[in-house]
């Protein structure tokens, strides 16, 4: 089977790559040379543009963004809209908000292009551990890309479904998101309380091992806390500042919106938050307030 993919970072790279393994056609497009160079020398066929990209496809054609949420996948739809062809069919793999894929649907079903959005999950191991995808869309248009998302799934049997119309792949994907936050945080402070027990002489990456295998917090996350832990015991090597690309706020603003109670992802979202004040003024009243009402002692400014 052929496909057209749009985008060449890091996943969208790894995922063409996996699907020239499954023995698919591959024509690839990306604003950096480079990347299709280096993907051609893999065996896919390079596009000079969105236009040379559509030309080498055989109708109906199939078309895969794997494109950073925002502007860009904004642009690349309203030029290419009016490139295809009625019957040809669009997927959006990447991360959009699923209120953007709703806003621009209408557009596709005007021009008689079908229209899928896959929420992707895997990041840089999907490449040989294969990916979870959450497709919305047409069960007609499922079904005729479904070998495809075989190939990508990490069997042919799993880990890979329509979870309903467009709309509903992007917002599972969103709430994935949300859960995994609150995961993350989850894991990295039951390890912050582990190493804090100095007396023991804990190993963090021994218990994480011991954790990954019968145990009812065993994971794929729990899995790469022991690769980061085995590396480097006391994550030394990088500030505590972590970023959020965005799905953690949609899905506490959607929660919010449609009053559904969600305080654990939430406060994960705020703790990210706020890794990126170390000198926090919040921090820095309470220790005051402490001191003014009952007298307890504070740390100076310079300790």
């Amino acid at each position: 089977m052929e496909l057209g993919l749009i985008g060449l970072g890091r996943m969208g790279g790894n995922m063409a790559q996996r699907l020239l393994r499954g023995g698919h056609r591959i024509v690839a497009y990306d604003t950096d040379p480079k990347a299709v160079q280096t993907l051609t020398a893999e065996g896919a066929e390079g596009a000079a543009s969105l236009q040379d990209l559509v030309g080498k496809l055989k109708q109906p054609r199939a078309v895969w963004m794997m494109l950073p949420q925002g502007e860009i996948t904004e642009s690349t739809v309203h030029s290419l809209v009016p490139m295809l062809d009625r019957g040809d069919l669009v997927l959006d793999g990447g991360n959009a908000n699923y209120r953007d894929t709703l806003r621009r649907v209408p557009a596709f079903q005007a021009a008689g292009i079908g229209f899928m959005d896959v929420g992707t999950s895997g990041g840089i191991w999907g490449l040989e551990d294969g990916y979870s995808l959450m497709v919305g869309g047409d069960l007609e248009h499922f079904k005729r890309l479904e070998p495809i998302f075989q190939t990508l799934a990490p069997a042919a049997d799993r880990g890979y479904g329509r979870v309903g119309p467009n709309g509903a792949g992007h917002f599972t994907k969103m709430v994935h998101n949300g859960v995994e936050y609150a995961l993350m945080q989850a894991y990295a402070e039951g390890f912050e309380l582990l190493a804090s027990k100095e007396e023991f002489g804990l190993d963090l990456a021994d218990i994480g091992r011991i954790w990954s295998h019968g145990s009812v917090v065993s994971s794929w996350l729990l899995e790469r806390c022991v690769m980061a832990l085995r590396d480097d015991p006391r994550v030394r090597d990088v500030k505590g500042y972590v970023e959020d690309t965005g799905e953690g706020r949609w899905t506490v603003k959607e929660m919010v919106d449609m009053g559904i109670p969600a305080p654990v992802i939430t406060l994960s979202l705020y703790e990210r938050f706020r890794s990126r004040t170390p000198d926090s003024l919040s921090y820095r009243l309470l220790a005051k307030l402490r001191k003014i009402f009952g007298g307890h002692a504070v740390k100076g400014s310079t300790e």
